[in-house]
């Protein structure tokens, strides 16, 4: 098994181009076999495609994972080859099935993770070789995030990840964020924000507890009517803070680059990160709001609720309650998020989106 580059050749080397290095890991058998095929005709096609940077193709043989396994195992494990090849992409080639809904689909392409998985079992026996990389040169595509929309977009977005970077800091960080906008909002659309905080189970259901808990104890209703709204601020920003930074911590779900190479797509990896957990719980935190805010209607009479408050009851004080109610629902989410595992956090964070298949 060739471990060597299958990109631009020796004459690369004499050109000004940025290289872009593509991972193409094959697992042992007859993926490594189709891999080996497919590392030159890629590389050739994604020149032919994307002539204003050089490819770098390079073909290893890596069983990445022990079946059965899901995408997501094979997801992270190439994520951590990656990381230490210092590769800025990687396409897995396995001979596992994978699906979606219960869909077999021929590829999934996570552009967070830079890492994209090949089924061959989808691809069939005829005509395997075209299939496998009209398919690649897809999930390549939804890696750079090119969505057939402008191209110059697309051509910074090759340069930039073609290019080392020497430099970190706060101001690195701006940079990845400014450059990368739109590419950062695709990946964390393609994340699904909303459905993780769904996803965690323990988390859901101690915030919902939390909250019937709150609603119904005069001492919050007090609470609430004695706050005012610059507390009440303070109060739903630290939960939200603190159930992010339960997840983001507790799950391992922020990277460190170990070298100038890998910094940028690490940088971009955890904004994505952050945004998708903030989103999520913001998401959340809305719902607990509504719920509350109805539960407290229908389930605390207004004269019970004047007598405990010590005035008249208004609509103004019903969305207190219902502030201070999803904020205290929230920490609880919080308290539980912590006891979620690993492998849980991490799928609901990110979503592989299916790839375009040949």
């Amino acid at each position: 098994m060739s471990t060597a580059p299958a990109g631009d050749g020796p004459e690369a080397g004499a050109t000004a181009r940025p290289d872009v290095v593509v991972g193409l890991v094959a697992a042992p058998g007859v993926p490594a076999e189709v891999a080996d095929e497919l590392g030159p005709d890629l590389a050739a096609a994604l020149r032919g495609e994307h002539p204003e940077v050089a490819w770098d193709v390079r073909v290893v043989e890596d069983g990445l994972v022990a079946p059965p396994a899901d995408d997501a195992e094979i997801v992270a494990a190439a994520r951590e080859r990656l990381l230490a090849e210092e590769w800025d992409l990687a396409v897995c080639v396995t001979d596992l099935p994978l699906t979606v809904a219960r869909r077999t689909v021929v590829g999934h392409a996570s552009p967070v993770h830079g890492v994209a998985v090949l089924s061959l079992p989808a691809l069939g026996a005829v005509g395997r070789r075209r299939r496998a990389l009209q398919t690649s040169l897809g999930l390549v595509r939804a890696l750079l995030g090119d969505d057939g929309g402008d191209p110059g977009v697309l051509r910074r977005r090759l340069r930039e990840l073609a290019a080392d970077q020497g430099d970190a800091g706060g101001g690195f960080t701006a940079r990845v964020l400014t450059g990368n906008l739109r590419l950062l909002v695709g990946m964390v659309r393609a994340n699904r924000p909303w459905r993780l905080t769904a996803s965690l189970s323990r988390a859901l259901a101690a915030a919902v507890a939390a909250g019937v808990f709150a609603l119904v104890t005069s001492d919050i209703w007090r609470l609430a009517d004695r706050f005012g709204p610059v507390r009440l601020v303070a109060v739903g920003l630290g939960s939200v803070v603190a159930i992010c930074a339960t997840l983001v911590v507790g799950a391992r779900l922020w990277e460190r680059a170990g070298s100038p190479r890998v910094r940028k797509q690490v940088a971009l990896f955890n904004l994505a990160t952050v945004a998708t957990v903030v989103l999520g719980v913001l998401t959340l935190y809305a719902a607990l709001f509504t719920l509350a805010l109805t539960g407290a209607l229908l389930l605390v009479p207004s004269g019970l609720f004047a007598e405990g408050l010590g005035h008249r009851a208004g609509l103004g004080d019903y969305l207190e309650l219902a502030w201070l109610t999803s904020s205290l629902a929230t920490v609880g989410g919080a308290l539980d998020a912590g006891l979620e595992e690993d492998e849980a956090v991490r799928e609901a964070a990110y979503t592989h989106r299916p790839g375009a298949g040949g």
